[in-house]
C-alpha cells in the first residue's frame, strides 16, 4: 500500500471547476492493461468501505459518560441530522478545508459542539474538548468497521489483475486506520485530501491518484456515495463513476451505474 504524497504541481485555479479538466489530462501511459476493460478501481472510504463502530452516536455517548453526562442514545441519535446538515453546509462554503488537518478538525469540533449545545450540554462545560475527544476517537481503526462486502469485493478486483486505490476526503490518519483494519495489503494506493493537499470533487485529487497507480482515467472507475464529490469528480476527468446508496436514500441520476452493495459492482462494471 502506498500513501501517496503531497502533490507538487500547482493547480491552475481554472481546474478548481469540477467540469473544466479535460479526460486527456488524466491519461498516463498505463503498465497494468488488463482484459476486463479496467486496470484500476478506486473508492471513496466513508459509507462506501468503512462504517464508524458501533456508530457516531454511541461514541459520542462513550465520550460524554467519560465526562460525567449521562446522555440518551435515542437523543443522540435524533440529533444526527443536524449534525449532517452543519458539515454539508461547511463543506459547501469551502470544501477545500478537508486539504488541511487543522481546519478539518475545527469543522469536526463545530460539528459535536453543535450537538452537545443540543443535548443541553453548555458550552461552558468544554463543548470544545468534548469535540476534540470524539475526533481523536475517529483516529483509530478500533472505531470503524469495514461493510462485509468490502474484502470480497476488493479480492475479486486484485484476483482479476485490477489494482485498487482510495481517494477521500479525510485528513492525514487514513492510512493508519487502513492499516489498523488490516485492509492495506488489499489496496495499492491512499489517497486522502489532507495528504494530498487536493480534495474532491476538484480533477487535480483523480489525476494525481490515476498518476500514482500509472492508469488511463478510461480505464478506471471510481465508487462513492457523494453525487457531488464522487461522481461530478470522477466523471470531469474521463473516469467511470458509480455511486453506491447503502442507505438507499439518493435517487438514480440519468447515466449513473447505481448500486446499493459491492455485490452489485462486477455487474456495474460489466465485468459479468
Amino acid at each position: 500500500m502506498i500513501a501517496a504524497s503531497p502533490h507538487s504541481t500547482p493547480i491552475d485555479p481554472a481546474s478548481t471547476d469540477p467540469m473544466s479538466a479535460h479526460p486527456a489530462s488524466a491519461n498516463p501511459a498505463s503498465p497494468h492493461s488488463t482484459p476486463t476493460g479496467f486496470d484500476a478501481v478506486f473508492f471513496d472510504v466513508g459509507n462506501t468501505l468503512l462504517a464508524p463502530f458501533p456508530s457516531i452516536p454511541h461514541v459520542v455517548q462513550e465520550v460524554l459518560a467519560e465526562a460525567g453526562y449521562a446522555t440518551d442514545l435515542s437523543a443522540i441519535s435524533a440529533l444526527m441530522p443536524l449534525v449532517d446538515e452543519y458539515y454539508e453546509k461547511r463543506y459547501q462554503e469551502d470544501e477545500t478545508f478537508w486539504t488541511d488537518d487543522d481546519r478539518t478538525v475545527d469543522v469536526w469540533v463545530g460539528m459535536y459542539s453543535l450537538l452537545c449545545k443540543h443535548l443541553g450540554i453548555d458550552s461552558g462545560s468544554g463543548t470544545g474538548h468534548f469535540a476534540h475527544r470524539v475526533y481523536h476517537e475517529f483516529g483509530s481503526g478500533h472505531r470503524w468497521r469495514a461493510y462485509d462486502d468490502v474484502v470480497p469485493a476488493l479480492v475479486r478486483l486484485r484476483k482479476r489483475g485490477m489494482r485498487v486505490g482510495l481517494i477521500s476526503n479525510w485528513d492525514s490518519r487514513l492510512s493508519g486506520i487502513v492499516a489498523d483494519l488490516g485492509l492495506a495489503d488489499l489496496i495499492d494506493l491512499v489517497v486522502s485530501s489532507a495528504d494530498a493537499g487536493l480534495y474532491k470533487p476538484d480533477p487535480q485529487i483523480f489525476i494525481h491518484a490515476l498518476q500514482g497507480l500509472g492508469v488511463e482515467a478510461c480505464r478506471a472507475a471510481h465508487v462513492g456515495d457523494h453525487v457531488y464529490a464522487d461522481v461530478v469528480g470522477a466523471r470531469s476527468v474521463g473516469m467511470l463513476p458509480v455511486l453506491i446508496d447503502r442507505r438507499r436514500k439518493e435517487k438514480a441520476a440519468e447515466g449513473v451505474r447505481h448500486i446499493h452493495t459491492l455485490d452489485e459492482l462486477d455487474d456495474a462494471l460489466g465485468l459479468g
